[in-house]
């Protein structure tokens, strides 16, 4: 079987047809796609589609059916072998390491976020209830996880992982709060000091790890879109430090993209060109990371509106692309982005992925009453 049948064969198991009709059908352009895919599975498609040898005009949908088929687990590469070898050797998430993400996808470019994000700077998913656009919808995610935290004026709140710090600003615009922050993105710190100027905001351009060294316990703990990039080797490390810092009435937030199952590692094209040595979480891994430390008080799940969030970041990027610097944001970049934010789309809307929000106690309190 040549390799074009062998690709035709397995995307009909997701009804997708090649040179088809269907909008989410594959268009091939250059013959050497079907060699290159089966060869290097997703590294293979995503560096041919990033080269222009094929199309799909709805990705999403394109890659919503080779979910909902299972259709990775028909493929298997080297470099997915070889990331679960190093998975499994080595700590990839290190301390020594956990810049290079920073330096590969946060610090690319703030104009790029700037262009596709909200009016808060938020690169995690929204809360789309009762919303009608983006920066509502990201508004809610952040009322939503104040109104969680139970947050009051004059608390003391420690966050891990700030973004470009629009969750810190608006704690401690809107509710009161002082706001210690850790990121080891430069761009995003230095965007974030100017964001929060003349707030009690303080931004440490510091590993998440390095707040063990912080004066005193905070009332809250939140940890917004850092748990994908903490590895399952460091869950309990991390877990054990936010216990540390910790008062023993506190409340500590999770916000976290999740897999439906336990794994290691990452798909191999997001590993190198996205999020490199980044990896999701499975309930059961989180599950067993918390034993002893923290009560689950709520486990809430909104994983839809994260398609919705993606979208919206892809209509803004295609919108304003014309006004980002070629030089730096090249055809290329623009096929990868697209490739990346749609094939993200896809997986949610299959239901492969996850968001949710989780809320610990240490078990100190009487009780806890969720908040939607």
């Amino acid at each position: 079987m040549t390799a074009k049948e062998k690709i035709r064969q397995l995307l009909s198991l997701a009804d997708i047809k090649v040179n088809g009709p269907d909008p989410w059908d594959l268009q091939v352009h250059d013959d050497r796609f079907y060699q290159r895919a089966l060869s290097h599975a997703s590294v293979g498609v995503g560096e041919s589609y990033m080269d222009g040898w094929w199309d799909v005009p709805w990705l999403d949908e394109f890659f919503c059916r080779i979910h909902r088929a299972d259709l990775g687990k028909q493929v298997r590469s080297l470099e997915l072998i070889w990331l679960g070898v190093k998975s499994a050797l080595f700590n990839l998430q290190k301390k020594s390491g956990s810049r290079q993400v920073a330096r590969q996808h946060y610090d690319i470019g703030n104009d790029l976020y700037r262009a596709m994000l909200d009016k808060n700077m938020q690169y995690t998913c929204a809360y789309w209830k009762d919303a009608g656009n983006l920066d509502q919808a990201q508004e809610n995610k952040l009322h939503l996880i104040c109104r969680k935290l139970h947050l009051k004026p004059g608390m003391r709140v420690l966050e891990l992982g700030g973004g470009f710090c629009g969750l810190a600003r608006f704690m401690a615009r809107e509710y009161g709060c002082e706001v210690v922050t850790y990121n080891i993105s430069k761009e995003q710190v230095g965007f974030g000091r100017e964001f929060c100027a003349d707030l009690p905001v303080r931004i440490e351009e510091k590993d998440y790890r390095e707040a063990i060294r912080e004066k005193g316990e905070f009332d809250r703990v939140a940890v917004i879109g850092l748990c994908e990039h903490i590895g399952y080797k460091n869950y309990r490390p991390f877990l054990e430090l936010v216990r540390t810092k910790i008062k023993s009435t506190g409340l500590f937030l999770l916000h976290t993209i999740g897999g439906n199952r336990s794994r290691t590692s990452t798909d191999p094209w997001i590993d190198k060109y996205i999020f490199p040595n980044g990896m999701l979480p499975s309930i059961a891994q989180l599950g067993r990371a918390t034993e002893n430390l923290f009560v689950m008080e709520d486990w809430h799940n909104f994983g839809p509106d994260y398609e919705k969030t993606l979208l919206a970041w892809w209509k803004n990027f295609e919108t304003r692309y014309c006004t980002l610097d070629k030089t730096r944001y090249d055809q290329r970049f623009f096929r990868m982005w697209k490739l990346y934010l749609m094939m993200s789309a896809g997986a949610f809307r299959a239901r492969r992925m996850q968001l949710w929000q989780v809320v610990l106690s240490t078990g100190a309190i009487a009780s806890y009453e969720p908040v939607r």
